[in-house]
Formats: structure tokens, sequence, C-alpha cells
């Protein structure tokens, strides 16, 4: 009779890296999601409201838990950031150089 590994880790870590590319992206995006739990649970005595509760319901206490469990239930997903148009990000680094090596003079004689 052969039985499957037990872990302490539930959902397990391999059912995780299924849902995204990579473990970064697996850590990545449960920081960024405990955090937003853990900011949720921080204001509900405030009533503001604005933060997005836990879409799982867990026996879980832990942030990071819940995170993972909404990412094994397909809750959370990774999106890419949306592009800058072109240009406007962008910043002339030689004038700004320019400006920072000329100075104003302010900074001089004291």
């Amino acid at each position: 009779m052969e039985r499957a590994h037990d872990t302490m880790m539930n959902p397990p870590i391999e059912d995780l890296l299924d849902e995204v590319d990579s473990k970064f992206a697996l850590v990545t995006l449960a920081a960024r999601r405990a955090r937003n739990i853990n900011a949720y649970f921080n204001q509900l005595g405030e009533g503001l409201g604005h933060m997005v509760p836990p879409q799982v319901s867990s026996v879980s206490r832990k942030p990071l838990s819940i995170a993972f469990e909404e990412i094994a239930a397909d809750k959370i997903v990774r999106t890419d950031a949306p592009e800058e148009p072109a240009g406007t990000g962008d910043v002339d680094l030689a004038a700004l150089d320019g400006e920072l090596a000329g100075g104003d003079g302010d900074s001089a004689g004291a």
C-alpha cells in the first residue's frame, strides 16, 4: 500500500506551482496577497471597508496560508502590470546630470 508523502504545507507546493510560472512568481503573488489580507484584518475595526476580504473560508489564521489557499482555489491570479505609453517614463539622464553638476549655488559656502 503506497502512501502519499505527507507535508505540513496544505495546499501542497506542487499544486501551487501549477498555478504560476515559477517559484519566484508564486512567492511574490502570495506575499502581496498576504499583505492585503493583513491590511484587511487591521482595518476591520475602523469601518473603512476598502480592502478585499479573504476569498476562501479557511481554518488558518495566518495571512500567508490564506493567500496560498486562495491561489490553489484559483481565486487569485497573477496579472502583468499595464505597460506605460512610450515617452511618459523616459528621463533624459544627461540633462539631469548637467543640472545636478551645475547646481543652483544654494549649497555653497556655509
